[in-house]
């Protein structure tokens, strides 16, 4: 269902940003001037001054904390050259998240025709900040941030009301109501709550109280399968071994209701004829957790070890089996080619 975010679109204007730092095109001490433009959009501000020059660390406080309008378009301004460039990246970036109900328009979440997401695609966006930029999550958690000698309180109630929450975002417009996007970390489980069309603040920071408490009280995360744990090992061709471990990067986890009689099992595709060389972390297969014939969770299978190529008579005496099973099509149970 496609709903105006509001200010849950700063989510993605700082991932967006942060991600600029990791890959090193962007500095958190790089100086950001001000324009004009900035200083003049409406809504919520951190109350920048045109012709100002701002570290881009100050910023992000002003669009995570403070809700800034002005801080978002500066800072989509100096990555990207303007608001409308700017937006074509978090559609990109959206894209590659897969967040198939999303659509930008602009930085700051002010109403604009074509600009919505959802409240399952807000959460997922909320995941990979936690994932994907760790280092920038403590921001949102952050209560106060103090610029021009305004102090202005984050809007998240929740900051102050359960010690368990520690971000991320609310918004608000007419159209959108009352928003909200918070993680909470209890006993070593997170979980992410998204609220959309609250009537009120206090409603809102209530709603996602709900939806959080639920979670934790109804839910349980297990573990179904470790990251690096070896799961197969394939045949491998033309290399100096003649098989190949193979398994997960990271662990897999579901959370599902408590005292579910769901019979979770796993299925491995192996793609036919893996050959060396094979580098540590290249794709071998996919990983599967089925509820029945429900599939819940897809994960790339990956080398877990390299897979040198063999000498000159293993690469040529391999090919030549491969071309003869090949042309008569003999393969395993798994898929895999017989020779």
């Amino acid at each position: 269902m496609h709903l105006p975010p509001a200010s849950l679109t700063k989510l993605m204007t700082v991932y967006v940003a942060t991600n600029e730092i990791q890959a090193g095109r962007l500095k958190v001490d790089d100086p950001v001037t001000v324009s004009e433009n900035a200083w003049r959009t409406g809504g919520s501000r951190m109350f920048l001054d045109p012709g100002a020059v701002v570290p881009v660390h100050d910023l992000l406080r002003g669009v995570v904390i403070d809700s800034g309008n002005d801080a978002s378009v500066a800072l989509s301004e100096h990555i990207a050259g303007s608001e409308d460039a700017f937006a074509g990246l978090m559609n990109v970036t959206a894209n590659k998240l897969g967040l198939t109900d999303t659509h930008f328009m602009n930085p700051t979440g002010l109403p604009a025709p074509g600009h919505y997401s959802s409240a399952h695609d807000m959460a997922r966006l909320a995941r990979a900040i936690i994932n994907d930029e760790s280092a920038y999550y403590p921001l949102y958690a952050h209560k106060y941030f103090t610029w021009n000698n305004i102090r202005q309180p984050n809007r998240n109630l929740l900051l102050w009301r359960d010690p368990s929450v520690d971000g991320l975002k609310t918004g608000h417009t007419e159209e959108a109501g009352y928003c909200m996007v918070t993680s909470a970390l209890r006993d070593g489980r997170r979980l992410i709550s998204a609220v959309f069309g609250s009537t009120t603040m206090n409603n809102r920071a209530e709603d996602a109280q709900k939806i959080l408490n639920y979670g934790f009280r109804f839910f349980e995360t297990k573990t179904y399968q470790k990251g690096g744990q070896v799961l197969a090992q394939p045949r491998l061709w033309k290399g100096e071994k003649n098989v190949i471990s193979v398994g997960l990067l990271d662990d897999v986890t579901l959370t599902l209701p408590k005292n579910s009689n769901r019979k979770v099992e796993s299925r491995l595709h192996i793609n036919n004829a893996l050959e060396a060389p094979i580098a540590v972390g290249d794709i071998v297969g996919s990983y599967e957790l089925y509820d029945g014939e429900n599939k819940l969770v897809t994960r790339s299978l990956i080398a877990l070890e390299a897979g040198e190529a063999g000498g000159w008579w293993t690469r040529t005496w391999d090919a030549f089996h491969l071309f003869f099973a090949g042309l008569f099509d003999v393969k395993d149970d798994k898929g895999e080619v017989k020779a």
